[in-house]
């Protein structure tokens, strides 16, 4: 897979992984920090069969999200449900503008579920917190497929969304490549080389990249996930 978009500036810290081996939860040497190991409120992120995907989440709560033409969403038209999302971040200390890609894993692709692959930038993960922006796009090719950025403010089911597009063009399927951005304010999504989405927002000024997946999938967990990831970080 080719290097991800460059970005001008001082190459600081790269990775890359093609999610070799099985692990409960991802570390490949202690590179990753998970969600429940290290945060607690949230869920792991696993490996196995080739690709990295989410630990099934407590499914207490669903995800009720009038946005997302889900139900009807909550009485003030906002959101509820657990919102503990699968999420791993690189451990250590990396370049503030990032550029990362990864590739999609998604068979069984179904729209009773919200079966999302994200990419984590300027992400901190400690416990009962994890902060930093996400960018995600939908395993879907239906009318209800999306893609969108969202900032992750620090407690379990605090997030606000940032930039949303709908519609089949912006889902992905299975071998589809994600890339997502962060250059000073600004994230940017892109599906297979084309830029589908940006945003502006200054809240969070470094932080680690990574992954992640939405919570309340059943057992879909392992049908969607990345089968490659790859990053470089830059001051």
């Amino acid at each position: 897979m080719p290097n991800t978009r460059p970005i001008e500036g001082k190459l600081v810290r790269s990775y890359s992984t093609t999610f070799d081996g099985d692990e409960t939860p991802l570390s490949e040497g202690g590179m990753w920090l998970n969600a429940k190991t290290d945060g607690i409120d949230w869920c792991d992120v696993f490996v196995g069969d080739g690709h990295a995907y989410g630990e099934k989440s407590r499914m207490a709560s669903a995800e009720v999200r009038a946005e997302q033409a889900h139900a009807e969403g909550d009485a003030a038209g906002g959101v509820s449900g657990d919102y503990d999302d699968p999420t791993a971040v690189l451990a250590g200390s990396w370049g503030r503008n990032q550029a990362a890609r990864a590739t999609v894993y998604s068979v069984n692709p179904t729209d009773d579920y919200f079966q999302e692959v994200e990419i984590r930038l300027r992400s901190t993960i400690a416990p009962h917190v994890c902060t930093g922006y996400e960018v995600f796009w939908r395993c879907s090719g239906s009318d209800a497929a999306y893609a969108e950025i969202v900032r992750w403010n620090g407690k379990i089911a605090d997030w606000t969304s940032l930039a949303r597009i709908q519609g089949p063009e912006f889902g992905v399927k299975h071998g589809d490549v994600c890339e997502a951005t962060i250059v000073g304010t600004h994230i940017t999504s892109y599906k297979n080389g084309v830029e589908i989405l940006s945003v502006d927002d200054d809240r969070f000024g470094d932080g680690a990249p990574g992954i992640g997946f939405n919570f309340f999938v059943g057992d879909t967990n392992v049908d969607h996930g990345w089968s490659s990831f790859e990053v470089d970080t830059y001051d």
